[in-house]
């Protein structure tokens, strides 16, 4: 008899859940995706287009979907009243609430051009369309229904798994050990096919990629050039990103343009990954260029770590000729061929190691030259670059012989240093833009200059980090999902951040997310994109030559203005 009921129970349970492709659903489910989904329509950091919010909108709808599911059952597994099925209560209750709900998704469908528009207008970009919401409602629905045919597929393979072992097993332990042995596919199925798979398909591509010139750029002939044919570096080992950072740069005649003469040609060294087959035979080939082109004997030198793909950033490498005539050497080497949001994944560990190893050849052989003679040091990291050069900063290598200073641009969210100045930030300043012991040795500015805002001396090495208060991939975080983070207190929000952005709990932490996608598109000065002229306030707050005016700050900006124009027009 116990057995007939406990049949009866479970082929109940069975046909109450609704099958994959079957229109049954939560209601309460429904309601808490209608409000995610009303929320994913307020602002963020970053304006998105209508096809772009449709897909962050269907995510945090399926999201809220589940979690009303799941306070559905939790409710109903606590034995908690429940109106009865028809009562008069139960419909006011439904009434209020589908009214309530429906009433602000549609005054947030509504409202949402207008909070894009309001973003765009800080960010410089033309207004959207009106009509947007006419593909953003079609899109959303469509991301939603794909998540949710997959996450009941899995728990049509779950209770497929729980009544096998049934077979052997009392029902209780066999439903354990069917969610266990699902997990466990789906972990082992992401992990080890999905994740290692796109990894590998992802470097397969990028690679093939690396193999590439830009169509602008061609072999340098000065021999102050790695890849040229004096060079200690073969050209097609070079990388995309290595040829085109070794054979572009200004002129000796553009830079006598600017300074009225005695320019020298700008020593670029670059190692790509084909260059040599281990790291510290990569590290090796860099000393050796910088002693074969005479980069000791510059005024200053530049040990950059590379993005993802070897890249660096041209504004940045022309900002810093510019400033010091040409009396430069700047040294790469690339340590992967994926782009700086899959290394940020991937390649973290490689990133640091290069970083420190590279470094270290380098500054080993300059510390052992005079003093007086030796050209100043300086580091520079963008993006994943500058999680490169904190870990130099934070190694035992630069006690004995400091450097000069640093540079640090658009640093990611997984930054420790970063992390650690700003939530140890002096009391008052704003996160987006900390000022840490009264800017003594560190200090923050983004478009507009804020170097000179800190009270306390500048000491001998100073670090200076560029940040936007819009660059997601700075200010995102998981904890954006349960606490409000402090970039967004009114008053202390940077200029470029929309007023009407509000933190919302786990749909921020999404919104920010989906943010990453689209910070590299973005008019420059926003997001993670920096201006020529917001390097150049950074290398001068650093490296000031002797004789330089806040005058010439003001022309060469002027050019630098121009070139990013040029530049933004061939993308």
């Amino acid at each position: 008899m116990a057995d007939s009921k406990e049949t009866q129970q479970k082929a109940a349970s069975s046909s109450a859940s609704p099958r994959v492709f079957e229109l049954r659903f939560s209601g309460l489910g429904l309601l808490v995706a209608a409000v995610f989904f009303a929320l994913s329509l307020t602002p963020s950091l970053l304006p998105r287009d209508a096809l772009f919010q449709g897909i962050v909108s269907g995510i945090t709808m399926t999201i809220g979907y589940g979690i009303g599911v799941a306070g559905e059952w939790l409710w109903k597994y606590l034995r908690l009243p429940v109106p009865e099925r028809g009562s008069t209560t139960q419909r006011v209750i439904v009434g209020v609430a589908v009214v309530v709900v429906g009433l602000f998704t549609v005054w947030s469908i509504w409202r949402h051009v207008g909070w894009q528009n309001d973003a765009r207008e800080l960010l410089g970009e033309d207004p959207g369309s009106p009509t947007a919401w006419l593909m953003i409602v079609p899109v959303t629905l469509v991301v939603a229904g794909l998540i949710l045919i997959i996450s009941r597929s899995l728990r049509k393979l779950f209770r497929f798994l729980a009544r096998w072992i049934e077979k052997v097993m009392p029902r209780r332990v066999a439903r354990l050990l069917g969610g266990v042995a699902l997990v466990v596919l789906v972990v082992g199925l992401v992990n080890g096919v999905l994740i290692e798979g796109f990894f590998a398909a992802a470097n397969q591509v990028f690679s093939v990629r690396d193999t590439d010139t830009p169509e602008d750029v061609v072999q340098p002939e000065n021999p102050e050039r790695s890849g040229s044919p004096s060079s200690l570096v073969a050209w097609d080992t070079l990388g995309r990103q290595g040829r085109s950072f070794t054979g572009s740069g200004p002129t000796v005649d553009e830079l006598n343009a600017f300074a009225g003469g005695g320019a020298a040609v700008p020593i670029r060294v670059y190692v790509g990954l084909k260059s040599a087959d281990t790291l510290q035979g990569r590290a090796d080939l860099v000393l050796e260029e910088l002693k074969r082109t005479g980069a000791f004997d510059r005024e200053v030198l530049v040990v950059a770590t590379t993005t993802g793909t070897g890249f660096l950033e041209p504004a940045a490498m022309q900002s810093f000729e510019y400033l010091h005539n040409g009396n430069t050497a700047i040294a790469g080497v690339q340590y992967s061929y994926l782009p700086s949001w899959i290394s940020i994944l991937a390649d973290q560990e490689t990133t640091k190691e290069t970083s420190r190893v590279v470094f270290s050849t380098v500054h080993d052989y300059w510390r052992t030259l005079p003093e007086d003679t030796r050209p100043d040091i300086y580091l520079f990291g963008l993006s994943l670059g500058s999680f490169g050069v904190e870990s130099i900063l934070t190694s035992i290598n630069i006690v004995n012989e400091p450097i000069d200073g640093a540079l640090l641009v658009g640093p990611p969210f997984v930054n420790d240093l970063w992390n650690e100045i700003t939530e140890t930030r002096d009391e008052g300043s704003p996160a987006w833009q900390p000022v840490y012991q009264e800017g003594r040795t560190v200090r923050f500015t983004a478009l507009e200059n804020a170097l000179d805002k800190p009270t306390g001396e500048w000491q001998e090495t100073k670090v200076v980090y560029l940040q936007h208060a819009s660059d997601p991939i700075t200010f995102f975080s998981g904890e954006l999902a349960f606490s409000s983070p402090d970039w967004l207190l009114e008053g202390q929000r940077g200029p470029d951040v929309s007023d009407k952005m509000q933190w919302q709990p786990i749909v921020t932490m999404w919104q920010v997310a989906g943010d990453l996608a689209v910070a590299g598109g973005v008019p420059r000065g926003h997001g993670h994109l920096y201006k020529s002229a917001e390097y150049l306030d950074g290398w001068v707050g650093i490296s000031r030559p002797d004789g330089w005016t806040d005058e010439d700050t003001s022309r060469l900006t002027e050019l630098l203005d121009a070139k990013d124009i040029v530049d933004d027009s061939k993308d």
